[in-house]
């Protein structure tokens, strides 16, 4: 059986390229790493791959702004081909910095050429760096955008690493719209992000970024209470690849990658 191929975009800063090309193999995936670089000089890749992931990290070191520096290079040489490659069903995923990214490509939450974009992600409204562990709800109504990602999920509990997670809209009378396209929310305010939203889509489902890593909680020896759970629930920490486990009882992170891979 021939896997989907996932492009995995690593360099210039992007450190949970690794993780992220390990999760989707997990999940069913042909995940190939691609350096920044040879991304934008020769996207022949982009037309064999069925998902382009934009992993967490500090692209060119959050210069002028979180994922600003790769989203100006990005906009120079592949918006043509990146807009076409979601025209055509495909999925993009960015996590963390590729969710900033997406936003300042103006990507999400409307993935159109034409589109101007009227959110962005920003400083923590408490000024500080969050690593933490965070738990989030899935909104039923957004399971028409972007739900796909979140299949048989309700409650969601996943890390968080980030200083400039704080989404906000450009204007009240956009708020509902933005409000729309968030399948996914904070359950308390951990950096001042508009209606405490974690996650957007856009309208066809095919393009999510979202501030938590699912790539780091795809098997449950990376949950901080595995020990723990090692004692109570002994199947699921030695459980080699999640797969093997009900649909209910895989890790979280796992899930939403899993779901890609049903969405392709």
């Amino acid at each position: 059986m021939i896997k989907p191929l996932a492009l995995v975009l690593k360099g210039d800063g992007i450190n949970c390229d690794n993780e992220t090309a390990w999760g989707l193999e997990l999940a069913g995936f042909e995940a190939r790493a691609l350096h920044v670089s040879s991304f934008i000089e020769n996207q022949v890749e982009l037309k064999e791959a069925k998902l382009l992931a934009l992993p967490g990290g500090f692209s060119f070191g959050d210069e002028i702004a979180s994922g600003k520096v790769l989203a100006l290079k990005l906009r120079e040489r592949v918006m043509e081909g990146l807009y076409r490659f979601i025209g055509d069903g495909n999925l993009v995923i960015g996590i963390c910095n590729g969710f900033q990214v997406l936003t300042q490509l103006g990507i999400l939450p409307r993935s159109n050429p034409k589109a101007r974009r009227f959110v962005t992600l920003t400083k923590n409204s408490h000024g500080h760096f969050k690593d933490r562990w965070v738990d989030l709800d899935v909104d039923d109504s957004g399971i028409e955008r972007g739900g796909g990602f979140f299949t048989g999920l309700k409650a969601i509990e996943l890390p968080i690493r980030h200083g400039e997670g704080r989404l906000v809209v450009e204007s009240a009378e956009l708020q509902n719209e933005v409000k729309a396209c968030a399948p996914l929310r904070y359950r308390e305010d951990v950096n001042g992000s508009f209606d405490r939203i974690a996650a957007l889509t856009n309208a066809e489902g095919n393009v999510l970024g979202l501030m938590p890593h699912p790539e780091a909680f795809v098997r449950w020896t990376q949950h901080p209470s595995w020990t723990t759970l090692k004692l109570d629930r002994p199947e699921l920490a030695s459980t080699v690849n999640p797969l093997d486990l009900p649909p209910a009882d895989r890790p979280q992170g796992f899930t939403i990658l899993r779901n890609a891979y049903e969405m392709v």
